[in-house]
């Protein structure tokens, strides 16, 4: 893994354990379910926009996962390659 991109999961993971990142991911969590309400929802048009506030929540909630899973990728293609 190079240098830069090694730095690039640092800077998340330090991000990921900071008090700040934990409130917003738990304030983002209870949001979810109020902006997931077919209730609330006027019309075509609102639930448009709430699937697409859903779709970046989603990407947001599911961030530090993504890049645990991109790190171990990463990790696993430098193994094969000082195995060749």
């Amino acid at each position: 893994m190079t240098q830069e991109l090694e730095t690039y999961f640092n800077n998340y993971f330090a991000m990921f354990r900071s008090e700040g990142w934990k409130q917003l991911i738990s304030d983002l969590q209870s949001n979810v379910g109020q902006i997931n309400s077919v209730e609330m929802t006027t019309d075509n048009d609102n639930l448009n926009f709430r699937k697409g506030q859903l779709a970046i929540l989603a990407t947001i909630l599911n961030l530090e996962a993504q890049i645990e899973n991109a790190q171990e990728q990463a990790e696993s293609e430098d193994s094969i390659d000082e195995a060749v």
